[in-house]
This record gives structure tokens, sequence and C-alpha cells, in this order.
């Protein structure tokens, strides 16, 4: 029981954006992550351009992580239609990749799912009209069922969410205000204030803002990598 309680360290980063000619490598990151946190928590786009060659340098710098990795993808890594290959890819290398499922490590429930656009609070996209718009609300409201249903496997006392899309406005600040209606959907956010959430992280809005919190109360942590954040590092560092 005492190890279920014990608090441990989670690095939390997203938009790595790892492309396939190699110019930028993780390798020092991850292994300076493994001397500071005990979980790598990775909210999506991992890859450029969701292509095999990229999840495999991203597999070959994740070898200097000693510490369990987490993640989900991104847009960028559904880009190339290989979402399979880049899953098997990131698994083989020991990735837990999270689609609507949860892993359990150290006592903390990690909950994860891509998440969609469709916009936030009174501005959210309503199923009306052409066949493509309720097609995009539809998608937003089974990423959001997708979540509760992971949720609902949590067994842990203490839960993160991983995310690539934001669950609220408030950390997508700094992104121009015509684009927010792509950057996630409030629907992300409601289902997460029906549980109880230590955490939630997410990317996506590079030019965002790092903390907030969701109507009930949850903190919400935008991970990307251009965000600033406490740690002055590329990674934020939250302890649960």
């Amino acid at each position: 029981m005492a190890e279920t309680r014990r608090k441990i360290r989670v690095a939390a980063v997203a938009d790595l954006h790892v492309k396939e000619d190699g110019a930028k490598s993780y390798k020092e990151l991850f292994a300076e992550v493994s001397g500071v946190a005990d979980v790598l928590v990775m909210a999506g786009d991992l890859t450029d351009l969701g292509k095999p060659k990229e999840a495999e340098l991203l597999a070959a710098d994740l070898r200097s992580c000693t510490v369990p990795v987490v993640a989900v993808l991104g847009n960028h890594d559904h880009e190339s239609g290989s979402v399979e290959d880049v899953t098997q890819i990131l698994t083989d290398a020991g990735v837990k990749l999270l689609n609507g499922q949860a892993a359990e490590i150290a006592g903390v429930g990690f909950v994860g799912v891509k998440g969609f656009a469709g916009g936030f609070g009174r501005h959210m996209l309503g199923s009306f009209g052409e066949n493509a718009i309720k097609a995009m609300v539809a998608e937003s409201v089974e990423e959001s069922m997708r979540l509760e249903n992971a949720m609902r496997q949590v067994r842990a006392d203490r839960s993160m969410v991983i995310l690539h899309y934001a669950p609220i406005a408030e950390t997508v600040v700094g992104e121009p205000l015509e684009i927010y209606p792509f950057l996630g959907s409030s629907r992300l956010a409601e289902t997460i204030d029906r549980f109880k959430v230590n955490a939630v992280v997410h990317g996506h809005a590079h030019r965002g803002t790092y903390e907030g919190r969701t109507p009930g109360g949850a903190p919400v942590y935008n991970v990307a990598a251009h965000i600033e954040k406490p740690t002055g590092k590329t990674y934020a560092l939250l302890e649960l």
C-alpha cells in the first residue's frame, strides 16, 4: 500500500515532431528525463508526418530512456496514413501507446486519447447542417466517449489524462482566435470533470499557455515542446 501512495514525478512533453532526416536527436533529453522523473509522458505529434522512418528514429532515441514511457498520437502522426505501422514500431520499443485505454504505473492510472477539434464553451461546434460538419462533431464526441470508457477502467486513486488536443480554451491562449476551434474541444473537459483527475496534459497549441483548469478544477498543462515551462526545459515536471 505504501508503494501505491508514493508520489511519483512525471516528465511530460508533446510535439517533438521527429523528422526522417534525423537532424534533431532526443537521446540526451530522454537520458536527462530518466534521471529526474519516474515516468515519461508524450502527448502526441511524436513524429512530423507520421512516417514509419520517423517512428524508427524516435524509437532509437528512446533507448536512452530508462523509465516507463506512456504516449498518445497526435494529428501529425496520422498524416501519412501509417498509424498502424507507427503504433507497432513505438509499441515494440516499449512505449505504452494509449488510444482509449488506461495503464497503471506506480499507483497512478494514466489514461490517453488523441482527442479532437470542435471548439470551446458556447462556441463549440454543433451537429447541424452538412454531413461534413456532422461527421466532424461525431468524431469529437467519439473521442470524448473513448476517454470516458478509459477513465472507467482506472482503479488507482490517482490519475493523469493524456491528450493531444486541448480540453480547455485557457491553455490555447496565445494562438490566433480564428484557429481555436481546431485546437481542441470542451467535450473533453466535460468528460474529465465527471471523474477525479489529478492532472491533464496536452500539446498541439505550440503558442498556447502552460497552465489552466477545467471548469471542475482539474489542472491542465500544455506541454508542447515550444511552451515555456517552470522547469526551463522542453518538458514539464509534475508530481502526482
